[in-house]
């Protein structure tokens, strides 16, 4: 656990190099502490779960422990009775709020719905377990997400409102959102229309710009921390793993290691550098977009480690070759945002904003294609360096003619270019 830190709001651990921990998987481990299970019995189990998922069907551990009798029926609703008695018990000593139920529970943080007596309000107490309220470190990382969180305000961002300690329960209360996530959409197999897609997208490059600006990099952006509310507005949440640009100690103590979620990582937060900006925020969120419009992730493998080598190596399928049905300029954006050298991405989230609102209403992305424009004359300049480096001239250095065609092939590619832009501009007017 020395190298990830919590995730989302219901407390699944982010880092790639471990199984994220969910209810389950802490249900599991106490299964397995005390003695009702062997680790061998629990694995068969959790491999049977992972095949069921890849078939469409989601079963729950405990129904899969009692099919292969590893437990009974009345072991499993015991034992999910002492789990339920356990988690519930440091809510009920928050002074001011009155519990009205669990929401969500993982083996991180317990997260309940409650009324906030003195404002009369509804709002959502996150709760760290007793035994990592000890730990130091994780102490100190709650109270960092719940300061990163007080910083922004932002219609499209959770809002939080207060930190705190009561009998040794840490808590963080915030905004509570009556609605669901993007990955409860994406668990039931749907795969988003462009223009609702592109609506939340949108939303949430917003909210990360908003960040960004203060200096906050999210880390972390993934269908699990996209909330929708019943209105339809999306809500980035957790800022968990969040961090200051310009906090070179937190850098320094992190260097090396991969914080994120294996099927959303960008390639520099794999590397675990030091110099991470806000382009990791944008990568994430072109990988999400692109789950949401394909119904599959960018990138996928046996474990996180073959996950993260082909973020690091393979190139990306474009989303509209696996939908058929998106638009040219969707795909275009999400390449560039998911460009694995962070410089040839969007060079600002307001880049991306302008880009995504010109595909909403049907014209080309000029952003995304000033960028391929830029990488393309970048990589010609690079060709003619090769050349005066004597790497497989074509002609020799300072033969007569020899600068003079590479002059022509770029006002060609140029002339090329503007051509095919042009003719998109028309395209969508004409539409």
């Amino acid at each position: 656990m020395s190298s990830v830190t919590s995730a989302d709001a219901l407390g699944e651990g982010a880092g790639p190099k471990v199984p994220a921990i969910t209810e389950e998987t802490y249900f599991g481990r106490v299964v397995v502490d005390q003695g009702f299970a062997t680790s061998d019995e629990l694995q068969l189990c959790l491999s049977r779960q992972r095949a069921l998922e890849q078939q469409g069907r989601r079963v729950a551990l405990q129904e899969l422990l009692v099919e292969q009798g590893v437990l009974t029926a009345k072991q499993v609703q015991r034992l999910a009775s002492q789990l339920e008695d356990s988690a519930s018990r440091p809510a009920q000593q928050i002074p001011g709020f009155q519990i009205i139920e669990k929401i969500g529970a993982g083996a991180m943080a317990t997260v309940y719905k409650a009324r906030q007596l003195s404002l009369d309000r509804i709002v959502a107490i996150k709760v760290l377990p007793k035994r990592l309220s000890e730990n130091p470190e994780f102490v100190e990382r709650f109270y960092r997400e719940g300061k990163a969180a007080a910083r922004l305000n932002h219609p499209n961002i959770v809002q939080a409102f207060d930190v705190g300690e009561s009998n040794g329960y840490h808590y963080f209360v915030m905004e509570f959102v009556d609605g669901h996530t993007v990955y409860d959409d994406l668990i039931r197999k749907r795969v988003f229309p462009e223009k609702d897609a592109l609506s939340i997208v949108t939303q949430i490059a917003q909210a990360l710009d908003h960040a960004h600006k203060r200096g906050l990099v999210h880390r972390d952006v993934k269908p699990k921390n996209i909330m929708i509310n019943s209105h339809g507005v999306a809500k980035l949440a957790d800022m968990g793993l969040a961090r200051e640009v310009g906090d070179v100690k937190l850098a320094m103590a992190e260097a090396g290691r991969a914080y994120g979620t294996p099927y959303y990582i960008a390639p520099e937060q794999i590397r675990g550098e030091l110099d991470i900006d806000f382009r990791v925020d944008m990568y994430s969120l072109g990988a999400t977009f692109y789950h949401m419009v394909t119904g599959r992730v960018p990138f996928d493998g046996a474990t996180p480690s073959a996950v993260m080598h082909k973020h690091l190596k393979e190139p990306l399928t474009p989303p509209d070759h696996i939908n058929t049905r998106l638009s040219t300029g969707l795909g275009e954006v999400i390449e560039v945002m998911m460009a694995k050298d962070r410089d040839q991405r969007y060079a600002s989230t307001g880049d991306l904003i302008r880009d995504l609102e010109a595909v909403a209403r049907g014209e080309p992305p000029l952003q995304a294609r000033h960028r391929y424009d830029a990488v393309l004359l970048e990589g010609l300049a690079d060709g003619q360096s090769s050349l005066h480096q004597g790497v497989a001239p074509v002609v020799e250095a300072g033969a007569p003619g020899g600068p003079s065609n590479l002059i022509v092939a770029l006002v060609v590619l140029l002339a090329i270019s503007v051509v095919l832009n042009i003719a998109l501009i028309l395209t969508s007017f004409v539409k």
